[in-house]
């Protein structure tokens, strides 16, 4: 009987030793749990630009370069055409769990103010000074901002062509935008400085501007080329004004919860990867944008030379007094330090 029991005890034993074992077995979700268990961590990211752009080219060695530093531990799905939501959708989406990355500027600042400076008409006075802004200490200052108030954080990012305005009639000075209804992303700060200049704003996501140049709903919008390009404009509007009314750049950003929750160690793959997808996005930006400039004109679209000059004085007024304390503080700092 002793023996029988011996028995009955040392099998029970063994049967809660395999329970509490297995236990951690299938450990399902992201950061640290997930790279132990085994498990592989799923980033969906949405942007606006199509296949061809220079952002989803970026975007997709971004996930090739993740890919191989976390040892396929962490994958990220690429949605371009904003086939998850517009721009602010996305952000919000980020917010509520449902995406997880996204390609963002200046429309950030409707939760973070400071982002309204990564695109400031007639702030920069070229690639160089940009570059400058992004990379010291007033970029910081911009990305900490953005963390805080959207939750997301900066991985890295691209520079942009300067916007110029399109058109079906030539547009020289601000006389010419008189009854001039044009596109305008969901930037207050835009809608001020356009409106000031003598055009007729309106915020539309940039999936329907197409269809809205098509239509006669507006007359015109403003981007950088390599979006007029992407986007088809060349069949809706002739003329590329060359404005270049706003030097900006755009992040590539990742939810706050997502990030933290990845290991020391997954983090710096993903950082690593940043940092060399950005010099790749760098590289096809630079090499890019005059072949672009030269196609547009080969499909028939004439660029016009406008009076910068004149452009900016008629913004300047309405850009300093749409910018809040903490924003025109920010403002002086940029145009100092391209001085």
């Amino acid at each position: 009987m002793k023996k029988f029991l011996s028995f009955l005890f040392v099998s029970a034993l063994i049967l809660v030793l395999v329970a509490c074992g297995g236990s951690d077995e299938g450990t399902s979700g992201s950061g640290d749990e997930g790279e132990d268990s085994g498990d592989t961590i799923t980033w969906k990211m949405g942007h606006l630009s199509n296949e061809e752009h220079q952002w989803h080219k970026t975007a997709e060695k971004f996930a090739e370069l993740v890919d191989e530093k976390t040892d396929g531990k962490l994958q990220i799905e690429i949605y371009p055409n904003e086939q998850l939501g517009s721009e602010t959708e996305v952000l919000n989406g980020i917010e509520a769990g449902t995406v997880d990355m996204t390609i963002s500027g200046e429309t950030m600042a409707n939760w973070a103010p400071e982002a309204a400076l990564m695109a400031v008409p007639y702030a920069f006075n070229g690639q160089e000074h940009l570059q400058n802004v992004v990379e010291g200490e007033i970029g910081s200052e911009i990305e900490a901002a953005v963390k805080d108030g959207v939750g997301v954080t900066p991985l890295y990012y691209h520079i942009r062509a300067p916007r110029n305005l399109t058109s079906s009639e030539p547009i020289e000075s601000p006389e010419d935008l008189e009854g001039f209804k044009m596109r305008v992303p969901n930037v207050p700060l835009f809608m001020d400085a356009w409106e000031a200049a003598g055009a007729r704003p309106q915020v539309m996501d940039f999936s329907e501007v197409f269809t809205g140049l098509q239509q006669g709903v507006i007359d015109g919008q403003e981007n950088p080329v390599d979006l007029i390009q992407s986007a088809s404009f060349f069949e809706v509007q002739d003329y590329v004004n060359v404005t270049e009314h706003v030097y900006s750049w755009i992040y590539v950003v990742v939810g706050n919860e997502q990030f933290n929750s990845l290991s020391e160690d997954m983090q710096t793959a993903v950082q690593e990867a940043a940092a060399e997808a950005q010099a790749y996005g760098l590289e096809l930006y630079e090499t890019e944008t005059a072949e672009i400039e030269q196609d547009l004109k080969d499909k028939g679209m004439e660029f016009v030379e406008v009076d910068q000059e004149a452009f900016a004085e008629a913004m300047k007024p309405a850009v300093e007094e749409s910018l809040t304390e903490v924003q025109l503080e920010l403002y002086n700092k940029i145009v100092e330090a391209g001085k």
